[in-house]
């Protein structure tokens, strides 16, 4: 890869001294020079003095992210094998625990690598590429991956444009054996089915496993638990485990009835004690309210946004409606599990969203935990909103 300098704007100059590591479009004097994703770029200030080394790459986020502060720095298979094994290593009691098989192992620029994440699931490792710009460095991280780690395949998702260039990809599998279908993880000692070569999504969001264990372990027991936005099921299936009395899950999507299905089959759960309802969410909080139908926990994760044939979901727009709609269909003295994974407003605002909804419907609450992304998912302090998980449960008060 080949090397160009660039002018950092003043106002920008002490964040990136700082460790800040998104390069924004505003931050960089002249965009012009860089043409090409992948093109590693040294940062200097307007007195020519070097700032940092970093690789320009389109993202939502931004326009690139920081590599390091080392002008001698090679960006080559040395270096992410650096950035890797240290990643390796903060999370060796993941693997050293037999009750989970499936974790992150290198969290973008968390682990010094804006752009890619790595996730572990029981010997596979799957690489997302989040833009052209860290897919240029591809040869070298595989590379990399292979000296630093042991591996029985590996494979890889897209999430960028690719724009035809890389359209040549037959499947997600890049090298080593093929997983099964499903390939069957653990977490918390429980059964999860992963499909690593099926779409954009594999069956299971890694980063509420703390909240999956906590509903399992402490909220459960006896309780009826309504899962809205369910996807493969994963919170219906630990609050089974957990001891509810009956789950409820609804999605949109037709696939989550064989999916919710399966994950419930392996972890030998009846299925026919079960609810699995293919139904926009907003309709079925309807249906619930005309039913008069009440669950003593309700779980709410939607997408940051979302679009059905009839409307359209942001959770920085919808959210306080959709906390009223879950509000009244749940038992006094019943737990909302809230959760968000978007990046575009912080814990506060979330909480800001929680009261505001129950004020409006003249409801007291008390909040009883919060959590926010699992220590695999490593953030970086000087970036905040890297963290962008926020789940509250909170307490419906009689």
């Amino acid at each position: 890869m080949y090397e160009i300098d660039v002018v950092v704007k003043p106002e920008f100059v002490k964040a990136y001294k700082e460790g800040y590591p998104l390069i924004s479009k505003e931050s960089i004097v002249s965009w012009e020079k860089v043409s090409d994703e992948g093109t590693v770029m040294n940062l200097f200030d307007d007195k020519k003095k070097f700032i940092c080394k970093a690789y320009h790459g389109m993202q939502n986020k931004g326009y690139g992210w920081v590599l390091s502060s080392n002008k001698d720095e090679n960006i080559n298979v040395t270096y992410f094998s650096k950035k890797i094994k240290s990643a390796l290593e903060y999370r060796a009691d993941f693997f050293a625990d037999e009750s989970t098989t499936a974790f992150r192992v290198l969290n973008g620029e968390g682990d010094g690598l804006g752009g890619l994440t790595i996730d572990y699931f029981d010997g596979f490792y799957l690489l997302t590429w989040y833009s052209l710009g860290i897919y240029e460095f591809k040869s070298e991280i595989l590379k990399a991956l292979k000296v630093t780690t042991e591996y029985k395949g590996i494979y890889q998702k897209k999430r960028f444009d690719s724009k035809g260039k890389y359209l040549d990809d037959k499947d997600d599998f890049i090298m080593g054996e093929k997983a099964p279908a499903p390939l069957i993880v653990k977490e918390s000692g429980e059964n999860f089915a992963i499909y690593l070569d099926d779409g954009a999504m594999v069956g299971v969001f890694l980063d509420q496993r703390d909240v999956r264990r906590t509903i399992r372990d402490r909220y459960a027991k006896g309780k009826s638990v309504l899962n809205t936005f369910s996807y493969t099921g994963a919170f219906s299936v630990f609050a089974a485990l957990g001891g509810a009395s009956k789950t409820t899950s609804v999605d949109l999507a037709k696939r989550s009835l064989p999916k919710t299905t399966e994950q419930f089959e392996i972890n030998k759960i009846d299925v026919s004690k079960q609810n699995i309802i293919v139904e926009d969410v907003f309709n079925y909080f309807k249906y619930a309210v005309k039913k008069n139908l009440l669950f003593d926990m309700v779980v709410l994760d939607p997408p940051s946004f979302a679009r059905s044939k009839k409307r359209t979901f942001s959770a920085s727009k919808d959210y306080v409606n959709l906390l009223k709609e879950a509000i009244q269909i749940t038992k006094k003295g019943g737990v909302i599990v809230a959760s968000t994974n978007s990046a575009n407003f912080s814990m506060m605002t979330f909480s800001d969203f929680i009261a505001k909804a129950f004020k409006q419907l003249n409801v007291k609450y008390k909040v009883k935990e919060r959590f926010s992304l699992p220590k695999d998912f490593r953030v970086l302090d000087e970036f905040k909103e890297g963290n962008y998980l926020k789940v509250v449960f909170i307490e419906k008060l009689k």
